[in-house]
């Protein structure tokens, strides 16, 4: 990750000592980094896939909306922060680097630097059918 903005690098930093899962995209939705939560509900591990163009985890992931039609490309939450700079949520369903399909629930915001520089995009996610049922739920820690 080098010759990055430090915003970025600090990002990636953050992201590694995280319990939920993040991904992280450059200003042109390129992947950056996943961190090692992401890895088993996307199917790889980061030094395994690498950086990749947003067209290539794009087209990998093929998200799909809740209803399973195909997502145009760029509607995803992190399309939507990277291309209109504000923040999306959404359920979608995709297609890991391991041919799973799974359902996620996404949330994807803008990350900017001093002077409204555009830097990219960071998406905390979840599983869908991982999450605990409200049922017998405390909040109380663990």
């Amino acid at each position: 990750m080098s010759q990055y903005e430090i915003e970025l690098i600090l990002m990636r930093q953050l992201a590694s000592y995280l319990a939920m899962p993040i991904f992280i995209v450059d200003e042109k939705g390129a992947l950056l980094f996943f961190n090692e939560p992401a890895e088993q509900l996307l199917g790889s591990r980061f030094d395994e896939v690498g950086e990749l163009s947003m067209e290539e985890w794009f087209a990998t992931f093929s998200p799909r909306g809740e209803d399973g039609t195909p997502l145009p490309y760029g509607a995803d939450p992190l399309g939507i922060a990277v291309r209109l700079h504000e923040p999306a949520h959404r359920t979608l369903g995709f297609t890991g680097f391991d041919g799973v399909a799974r359902t996620i629930a996404t949330t994807a915001f803008p990350l900017e630097g001093q002077g409204g520089r555009h830097l990219g995009a960071v998406a905390i996610f979840w599983g869908v059918d991982e999450r605990p049922s409200a049922e017998g739920a405390t909040g109380a820690p663990r």
